[in-house]
């Protein structure tokens, strides 16, 4: 795992977790407490542990939120520079181009990095210059794809309402 660089200052592109999500009650994954008083036979409990592997340190609810909006803030500069800044400050480089198109086929309006999270979508031009690959998309062009779930575009609010009749955002755009 790379860290960034703590000499400049500057802070992660990402959080541990998602702290600021409704409802967050911190996912750590089960514990052995919360198995080990099952009703097993001895030789159940044996053959269980000689089949467990170690497992390494597990990465839970890293949240990107922080550079999807850098790399907005960063539309129309030279794609070399926002790419090392990016880098020197993540824990890896792939969340990058989740939003980032580098080749023409990449291209994507919206991109979907949760179940009801939307940004626009990024690609590098023949100038080597990050930009939108439709600009006059707004939130007001957004339309929800149910009326259970609250929608964000851009890290925006999705104001308008859901309805039937209005295209919708799909999951079938999504980054992950």
């Amino acid at each position: 795992m790379m860290a960034y660089d703590t000499g400049r200052g500057k802070a992660p592109l990402y959080r541990k977790e998602n702290k600021t999500a409704y409802g967050f009650k911190g996912n750590r994954g089960d514990d052995y407490c919360n198995s080990r008083h099952t009703k097993q036979t001895r030789q159940d409990t044996l053959n269980e542990v000689s089949r467990l592997g170690m497992k390494g340190k597990v990465e839970r609810g890293r949240d990107y939120t922080p550079l999807f909006r850098f790399l907005l803030s960063k539309v129309g500069k030279d794609w070399d520079e926002v790419h090392s800044e990016a880098v020197s400050r993540l824990d890896k480089k792939a969340p990058i181009f989740w939003m980032v198109a580098i080749h023409e086929a990449e291209k994507r309006e919206l991109v979907c990095m949760s179940e009801s999270a939307y940004w626009s979508g990024l690609y590098v031009d023949e100038n080597n210059i990050l930009q939108k690959v439709n600009p006059e998309l707004t939130i007001h062009d957004i339309y929800p794809y149910c009326a259970c779930c609250t929608h964000t575009f851009n890290g925006e609010l999705v104001t308008n309402k859901y309805d039937d009749g209005k295209v919708k955002l799909s999951r079938s755009i999504q980054a992950l």
